[in-house]
C-alpha cells in the first residue's frame, strides 16, 4: 500500500468514527477481507475509537492493528453492563486475531447431575448441558472427590448407568444389584427407596454441590431434632451422622466468615516476560471458599490490568453462572454492572480474600513456569536472559556474559582469571588464566585494567564475537577502572555490571549505570542466584590458577634451571641423593652412577655457580 492509499484509508477510517455517538456500545474492526479482526467496548463509542488514530499512539501493536483496518462497525447499546455483555459474546463467537486470548480449563474435571428419571452423580471432563447440570470446573481435583464422597456417603445416589423408567419400575423390571447388597445403594430401581425420597436426596446434594452446606447443616440439624421429639430415634440417629459428615466437611474448607453470604473475588497477577496475566476468580458462599479457579490470558495488544479484569469478570461469572452482588477486585473500575457492586477492601475479611487469590495466582504462575521449563529446558535460560535485559535496559539479549577477577599474595605470583557464560550457562572452553605481566605489588586496579586490556584487544585482532555484558567481581571502583580501559582506550560500547559485598562479605546487590546505581533485584531470586553463581566461578577459577602456581613455585629447585636437565632425571637425582644439598656434596662418580658422566660434568658446574 502506497503512502497516498494509506493517508485515504485513515482519512475514510475517520470519517465513520466523527459520525459514532457518544454512548456506550461494542465496536468491531475489520480487516481486508473482511474479517472482524478485534473486538473492543467503550462507555463512549467516539471517544474510545477516535483513540486509535491519534498521532501519539506509541504501542507498537498497537499501530500494527490499526494499519490492519479497513472498516468499522459499532453496535450501541443502553448500559456498560451489556457493552461488555456484548463484547463478550461477540469475541466468543469471532475469536478474533487481536483480542486477548483466554486458555481455557476444558481439561479440568466437573461434577454432574444427570436430567434422568433417577438422576447420577459423577465426574466428567465432557460438558454438554442437555445431559444434566455440571458443577465446576474443579482445579483441584481433591476438593472434588472430596464433595463426592460426601454426597455418596450422605445420600448414596445410585451409579449404575442402565437407563431406568418410571413404567420399568412399576413393572418390576429391574433387580437390586450388589451396590444394594453392600449399602451403597438404596436401590430406587426396585421400589426399596421412594422417588420422592430419592428426590429429596438429590436436591440436597445439589445444595452442597452450591456451597450452601452451612443452610443444609442447619435443616437437617432442625430435623434431627424433630424425629428425637417424635420418638423417631432411629430416624434421628441417621440424621445426626448425616450432620456430623457435613459438619466434618465444612470443617475442612476454608471459613473465611460467617458474615460473608455470597461474594465473588477477582486478583490479577502479571508475568511480563511471556506478556500473559493470571485471573484468579474465588467464590465464597455462606462464609467459605467453595471455589476457586485460575485463568491465564494471553495479551494480544498491551491491554492493562483493568482492562483485561474487565473483559474477564462477565465472562467468568457467565461461565460459573455467579450471581453475586457484590465483587472485590485489587483496584477502582471505571465500569458499572446492574444490580452488582465493586468493592476494593482495605482490610479484614475481605482483604484476606484478595490476599488468598493473588497467592493461588502466583503459585499457578508459578507451576506453569515449571511445567513449561521441565518440558523446554531452553526456556529457563531465555527467560533469565530477558529478566536482566530488562533489569539493565540493554539493547541486546546478554547472550555472552563475562567475569573478572584476581588473585595474588601481597603482589607475588599474580594472576587473574576470565569466566565466559553463555545462555547463561558456563562455557568452559572459552574461559582464560592471565599471568600479571607489567604490575608490581598488590594493585587489583592495575592489575584488572591489564587483564581487560589484553583480553579485548586481542578479541578485536582476532575478529571475536565481543561478550553482550561484563560483571566485575566487586563494586564502583572495579567497574570505573574496567570502564576506562573499555570504554576510555579500546572505544567499545560493551555494558559494565559489578556485583558488590556487604559488610559480611555476602553478595547483596548488582550494580550498574553511570554513575553506578542499585538495581533493583531481590537477593532469594533465581537471576541473583545465576549471577553469584558467575561470582564464584570466577573466584574459583582464578583462585585455583593462583595456588597452582604458587605451589610449582614452591617446589622449583636449582636443578630446573639446568641446560638439558629434565623432570625425568631431576627426579631420578632427587630420589638417590634425598635433596640439592647432598647432591652438592656428592663426589663427581656419585653423581655419573645416576645419571652418566655427560649430565654429570653440567650438574656439578652449574652447581658450583649456584653456590
Amino acid at each position: 500500500m502506497t503512502k497516498e492509499e494509506n493517508a485515504k484509508r485513515i482519512e475514510r477510517l475517520k470519517n465513520i468514527v466523527l459520525n459514532m455517538p457518544e454512548k456506550p456500545g461494542s465496536y468491531q474492526f475489520y480487516d481486508a477481507s473482511h474479517t472482524i479482526i478485534y473486538v473492543g467496548k467503550a462507555k463512549r463509542l467516539k471517544q474510545r475509537v477516535s483513540s486509535y488514530f491519534h498521532k501519539e499512539v506509541d504501542r507498537f501493536k498497537t499501530k500494527v492493528l490499526v494499519s490492519k483496518i479497513e472498516d468499522i462497525s459499532y453496535t450501541v447499546v443502553n448500559t456498560e453492563e451489556d457493552a461488555l455483555l456484548l463484547e463478550n459474546c461477540l469475541i466468543k463467537k469471532y475469536s478474533p486475531r487481536y483480542n486477548v486470548l483466554l486458555k481455557d480449563g476444558k481439561t479440568y474435571p466437573s461434577i454432574c447431575v444427570t436430567n434422568e428419571y433417577l438422576p447420577r452423580v459423577f465426574k466428567t471432563r465432557h460438558i454438554n448441558k442437555k445431559y444434566g447440570t455440571f458443577f465446576g470446573p474443579y482445579s483441584n481435583t481433591g476438593s472434588m472427590f472430596a464433595v463426592l464422597e460426601l454426597i455418596h456417603k450422605l445420600y448414596k445416589p445410585r451409579t449404575c448407568r442402565i437407563p431406568i423408567t418410571k413404567e420399568g419400575i412399576e413393572k418390576g423390571k429391574y433387580k437390586p444389584c450388589l451396590e444394594y447388597h453392600l449399602h451403597n445403594c438404596k436401590a430406587p430401581c426396585c421400589g426399596k427407596q421412594s422417588l420422592e425420597d430419592y428426590q429429596a436426596s438429590i436436591a440436597q446434594a445439589r445444595e452442597i454441590l452450591k456451597g450452601n452446606t452451612r443452610q443444609l447443616s442447619q435443616h437437617v440439624y432442625e430435623e434431627m431434632l424433630q424425629k428425637a421429639e417424635d420418638l423417631k430415634f432411629e430416624e434421628a440417629e441417621e440424621l445426626k451422622q448425616k450432620y456430623l459428615l457435613i459438619e466434618g466437611f465444612c470443617a475442612k474448607s476454608e471459613v473465611v466468615s460467617h458474615t460473608i453470604t455470597d461474594v465473588d473475588v477477582f486478583t490479577i497477577v502479571d508475568d511480563t516476560i511471556s506478556n500473559t496475566a493470571f485471573i484468579n476468580y474465588i467464590h465464597v458462599k455462606n462464609g467459605s471458599v467453595n471455589q476457586s479457579f485460575t485463568f491465564e490470558y494471553k495479551r494480544k495488544l498491551y491491554e492493562t490490568d483493568r482492562e483485561l479484569l474487565l473483559t474477564a469478570i462477565p465472562e467468568i461469572r457467565d461461565r460459573f453462572q455467579s450471581k453475586a452482588k457484590e465483587i472485590i477486585v485489587p483496584f477502582e473500575m471505571d465500569w458499572q454492572l446492574s444490580k452488582v457492586s465493586f468493592i476494593v477492601p482495605q482490610r479484614g475479611d475481605k482483604k484476606h480474600l484478595l490476599e488468598l487469590g493473588e497467592m493461588n495466582c502466583k503459585q499457578y504462575k508459578f507451576d506453569r513456569l515449571k511445567q513449561t521449563e521441565k518440558l523446554n529446558p531452553e526456556q529457563k535460560q531465555t527467560r533469565l536472559m530477558k529478566e536482566l535485559q530488562q533489569k539493565l535496559q540493554l539493547q541486546k539479549l546478554p547472550y555472552h556474559i563475562e567475569c573478572f577477577d584476581n588473585s595474588n599474595i601481597s603482589g607475588t605470583d599474580a594472576v587473574a582469571g576470565c569466566v565466559v557464560f553463555k545462555s547463561m550457562k558456563p562455557s568452559k572452553k572459552d574461559y582464560r588464566k592471565y599471568n600479571i605481566k607489567t604490575v608490581a605489588g598488590p594493585d587489583d586496579y592495575a592489575s584488572m585494567q591489564e587483564v581487560v586490556r589484553r583480553r579485548y584487544s586481542r578479541m578485536i585482532e582476532e575478529g571475536t564475537t565481543l561478550p553482550d555484558l561484563i560483571i566485575t567481581d566487586g563494586g564502583q571502583g572495579q567497574m570505573n577502572v574496567v570502564k576506562q580501559v573499555v570504554e576510555g582506550e579500546l572505544h567499545l560500547n560493551i555494558p559494565i555490571a559489578g556485583l558488590a559485598k556487604n559488610d559480611h562479605h555476602r553478595t547483596n546487590e548488582l550494580l550498574f549505570g553511570n554513575p553506578p546505581m542499585t538495581i533493583a533485584i531481590k537477593t532469594d531470586s533465581e537471576l541473583f542466584h545465576v549471577l553469584t553463581q558467575i561470582q564464584d566461578e570466577v573466584h574459583r577459577y582464578a583462585i585455583t590458577f593462583h595456588r597452582d602456581k604458587r605451589s610449582k613455585h614452591a617446589l622449583h629447585s636449582a636443578l630446573d634451571d639446568i641446560a638439558g636437565i629434565g623432570p625425568v632425571t631431576r627426579d631420578r637425582l632427587i630420589k638417590a641423593f634425598k635433596s640439592v644439598k647432598r647432591i652438592q656434596e656428592a663426589s663427581i662418580e656419585d653423581i655419573e652412577k645416576v645419571v652418566g658422566a655427560a649430565k654429570a660434568t653440567k650438574i656439578k658446574e652449574a652447581l658450583k655457580k649456584t653456590e
